[in-house]
């Protein structure tokens, strides 16, 4: 029996390392679009690539967290079909020991003008910083919108205003919009110099304008250089939009660093333990996933690859097996820190008995102002008679309700299936996770292909059967071939994080080190008020 079970950790071992490497593929190509030839013609310029210039601003030694690094690939925008990393980047990194979300255009992407992917992304960043209560430090160097896609970034909600709308939002509850001028930024990109708190410009090299040169000529016949019209001297000195002049990429990395260096240290507002190491090594989840994505997983065996001293506190361990224990909830502590978990076990299906626990577990954790970890793989809700007389629908309803209205910080990780309801009582992206990350083995979608398939060619078949037509069974096998395909397709990790559906696609082995730096950054906001819970069903 042990042999087996080797042997298939093995196969699970080997299958999730090669899965990991096509990982990293994505990742590489987001790193370095255009390759060493855009690198070069930045260095023409006198400039390096924006990672470089973050890894400047923050803390020596520490690490920056970036978000969302395979956004934009595949979105099959007019004459663009990649937008390596959505061409902007973002992530939490520490600058004088203060969690800070850093922004930067990357120039090498389309001059790092705004797709609608770009702003999804930078808003996205935005939310993260307001509900963790961080200030923002924007490098920029964008040529504002796409202009080709001018009617899907302009006019709406969350299009290309509400960047500026929540800077200044942020400001006024305090935290600080700092901006580093890199290059030219023209139009709406000129907005995010302006509407900083304090911006830095240097010299030669940034510029700021709502209308450049070309536009200036038709407009109004005047012929005029982008420095004099708006360079780092002329708003430094003259006009007052920018606040600090420098000669060097590095004096403006150091005058941002030394704007900030006098805030008020962040203080992690919950009960900080001591930090203690797993008992079981982290790379262990690679042997315990299984290579057919759609099999069960022994949710306890993972949190004890994750959690301080591998302890997982269970909270109504015995109740209704077989039904309730397909989610499991208890407290976990991660480099010191506790938080509530609600986790998906086994084949992850939510039965009458696991949703009543996991209502009554965030419910309690929202009132001992615990942070929440779920962790999904759930297909969904149980159907049929005896589960919807059982009250089904309302207590998933409830479950719903408790995510909803819970204001603790909520985290979630699709470690594999996240679909329909399951996704939603799970605390799915609509639902305000802090932050939210898939594993290479997630899959997302309002269904699973092949429930999908079979459905559409129900209702197809029938169809046809009412108007007297016959379907061959070959054509039948084709359509539902192409269903699964489709929802295989649309359901992948990469697909969804290029969509911005997640905060990032992480490697099972990072789980800790992620998780301790997301709820890190999220627990230095002073703790909310008490969680006002909506009407619970009888």
């Amino acid at each position: 029996m042990t042999a087996t079970v080797t042997a298939q950790a093995v196969d699970n071992r080997t299958f999730w390392i090669n899965e990991e490497q096509k990982l990293d593929q994505q990742v590489q190509a987001a790193l370095f679009p255009g390759g060493q030839t855009a690198i070069d013609r930045l260095a023409k310029q006198g400039k390096r690539p924006v990672r470089d210039l973050i890894n400047e601003l923050i803390d020596p030694g520490t690490e920056f967290y970036e978000l969302s690094r395979i956004a934009g690939f595949g979105m099959g925008y007019p004459g663009v079909e990649d937008v390596p990393c959505g061409g902007v980047v973002t992530g939490i990194g520490k600058i004088y020991n203060n969690w800070t979300m850093i922004f930067a255009n990357d120039s090498r992407v389309k001059a790092g003008t705004y797709f609608p992917i770009t702003l999804k992304k930078h808003m996205r960043a935005q939310a993260i910083a307001e509900r963790c209560g961080l200030n923002c430090v924007y490098i920029a160097d964008s040529g504002g919108a796409f202009l080709p896609m001018q009617a899907d970034v302009f006019p709406d909600d969350q299009h290309f205003g509400s960047m500026f709308f929540n800077m200044a939002r942020m400001s006024a509850k305090g935290l600080k919009q700092i901006t580093l001028s890199t290059g030219g930024n023209t139009a709406g990109g000129a907005y995010i110099v302006f509407m900083a708190c304090q911006s830095v410009m240097i010299d030669q090299k940034a510029y700021s304008f709502l209308g450049g040169p070309p536009l200036v000529k038709m407009a109004t016949g005047e012929v005029i250089s982008a420095e004099d019209l708006g360079g780092a001297r002329v708003h430094t000195q003259i006009s007052g939009g920018a606040d600090h002049f420098c000669t060097s990429q590095e004096e403006a990395i150091a005058r941002v660093r030394e704007i900030l260096c006098l805030e008020k240290p962040q203080q992690v507002r919950i009960q900080r333990f001591e930090e203690r190491p797993p008992t079981v090594p982290s790379d262990h989840i690679y042997d315990l996933l299984p290579a057919a994505i759609h099999q069960g997983i022994d949710v306890r065996a993972v949190l004890k690859c994750i959690a301080d001293d591998s302890m997982f506190s269970e909270y109504k361990r015995d109740y209704a097996p077989g039904r309730g224990d397909n989610i499991v909830a208890g407290k976990i502590r991660i480099k010191g820190l506790p938080m509530g978990v609600i986790a998906s076990n086994g084949v992850g299906i939510i039965f009458v008995e696991a949703a009543r626990k996991a209502t009554e577990w965030i419910v309690r954790c929202s009132q001992e102002k615990f942070p929440l970890l779920f962790i999904q793989n759930a297909p969904g809700y149980m159907v049929g008679s005896e589960s919807e007389h059982m009250g089904m629908g309302k207590y998933g309803a409830d479950m719903v309700r408790a995510v909803s209205c819970a204001q603790v910080p909520k985290f979630t990780l699709l470690v594999g299936g996240s679909y329909g309801a399951g996704n939603y009582g799970m605390c799915g992206r609509a639902y305000q996770p802090r932050q939210l990350w898939m594993w290479p083995n997630a899959r997302i979608s309002v269904m699973g292909g092949e429930q999908a398939s079979m459905v559409l060619s129900t209702v197809r078949r029938e169809g046809l059967e009412a108007r007297g037509d016959e379907w061959p069974a070959d054509e039948q096998a084709r359509f539902e071939a192409g269903i699964r395909e489709q929802y295989e397709t649309q359901g992948h990790p990469y697909y969804a994080s290029a969509r911005l559906w997640d905060d990032g696609v992480i490697d099972p082995v990072d789980t800790r080190k992620v998780l301790s730096l997301g709820l890190s950054a999220a627990m230095n906001r002073p703790r909310d008020d008490e969680t006002p819970y909506g009407i619970f069903r009888m």
